[in-house]
């Protein structure tokens, strides 16, 4: 803050300069000399006062600024203090009890500003430290799996993952204690090595396993390229090292697929002489299957014979011929089988009837039932009789549906 110097007196509201260019500032309790200003005028001399002045009121302005935003730095405090201590007697020119009652003002909103501040590093302090407790705690997890339910690949790139987020953490992340981020980093590495040593172990005996299982499937290939030579004759040994094969275990993935590609190769040899047999025997068997149909024809003719005799004579020539005839193709076994199956129930049947009304036994019951029916229709004709000479229509009725149902078992018995 700066006033004109007056001519006569060489003098402002706040200071003035004396005869020999001592510059004095006045305060609540006088003035007070603040230096000399040799080399100029009094004009110069105060102004230059009065620019200490400015550059004090400029940082005090500055200052309230920044804790009005809460951008000040973390020793705003000591910021307040220093000026407090430059304000006691500075070197200018101006209203300094302005400025002191500015400075008394910041000093409080210094130390709440201060407060918060410290507040808000404490609490991102303990956020990096969750954050990177939580990385430890995955990392243990991982670690910590049952080696059957361990997916390798996948674990490795989340333990990589981990890294990177713990180096990003350390890089941008509020500083940590260092020992609490000393604790913190060796649990993790205790976890990364844990992993690390149950992959190593891991994928080692899997290279010991994949040895074995390929020592004895390549065996086993061999035995059954061996075979080649016996063609059909050779299945029944291919299917024992099939057993052999099953009970040798797996390698990986990779290796068993390729055991597999050999193994399967040499039965493929084996199998097809037995499909290159097997068409050619359906060939013949695919003329035996025209004539078994042919006669099937003819000998279905035999489903209209009730002639248990004739049927039966004629059923026997049918089956000596379709057993000269031969095998047909598997496919259409159960077809033409079932058709003559149909003919010999027939013929069956024929003779089952027979049986039962000539079976001596049976003829008695019969005989005996036939005399209690022809006793009891004729009691009931009389009864008839009787009840429409006596003009009972109701009993009648009754005896004519008697009548009429015991005519009908009597038929059924035949002669």
């Amino acid at each position: 803050m700066s006033s004109t110097v007056s001519d006569s007196t060489n003098e402002t509201t706040w200071g003035r300069v004396d005869e020999t260019l001592t510059v004095y500032v006045r305060e609540a309790d006088g003035e007070r000399a603040v230096g000399q200003y040799p080399d100029g005028t009094a004009e110069e001399a105060l102004a230059y006062f009065e620019r200490k002045y400015a550059d004090l009121a400029g940082q005090i302005s500055l200052l309230e600024q920044r804790i009005a935003r809460g951008t000040a730095a973390a020793d705003v405090a000591d910021t307040v203090a220093r000026l407090r201590e430059q304000l006691v007697e500075p070197a200018a020119v101006g209203d300094l009890a302005a400025l002191r009652e500015r400075i008394a003002k910041l000093d409080g909103k210094a130390h709440e500003l201060t407060e918060k501040q410290q507040a808000e590093r404490e609490a991102a302090k303990q956020e990096a430290v969750a954050k990177r407790e939580a990385i430890v705690v995955e990392a243990e997890r991982l670690a910590a799996q049952p080696e059957s339910s361990v997916r390798w690949k996948e674990t490795g790139q989340a333990f990589e993952q981990l890294f990177t987020d713990w180096q990003a953490a350390q890089r941008g992340g509020p500083q940590v204690p260092k020992s609490q981020a000393d604790a913190l980093w060796k649990r993790f590495r205790a976890a990364r090595q844990q992993f690390d040593t149950a992959r190593r172990a891991h994928f080692a005996q899997l290279d010991a396993t994949n040895k074995d299982v390929k020592q004895r499937k390549e065996r086993i290939i061999a035995a059954a390229e061996a075979l080649a030579p016996k063609g059909i004759d050779g299945i029944s040994a291919y299917r024992s090292l099939l057993d052999e094969w099953k009970a040798a275990g797996r390698a990986s993935r990779k290796l068993d697929d390729q055991l597999w590609a050999r193994f399967k190769a040499a039965g493929d040899v084996l199998y097809a002489a037995k499909a290159a047999e097997v068409a050619q025997t359906n060939e013949e068997y695919s003329a035996n299957l025209v004539a078994k149909e042919e006669l099937l024809g003819e000998a279905e003719a035999l489903l209209q014979v009730t002639d248990r005799v004739a049927a039966r004579k004629r059923l026997t020539e049918f089956q000596i011929r379709w057993d000269e005839i031969g095998r047909v193709p598997r496919e259409s076994v159960r077809a033409v089988e079932s058709r003559l199956r149909a003919i010999e129930d027939h013929v069956k049947q024929l003779e089952d009837e027979h049986w039962r009304k000539s079976n001596p036994e049976t003829k008695a019951r019969s005989e005996g039932l036939r005399g209690q029916l022809e006793a009891s229709i004729s009691e009931l004709e009389a009864e008839i009789a009787a009840a429409e000479s006596a003009g009972d229509a109701k009993a009648k009725s009754a005896a004519e549906e008697k009548l009429s149902t015991q005519r009908s078992w009597l038929a059924a018995l035949g002669d």
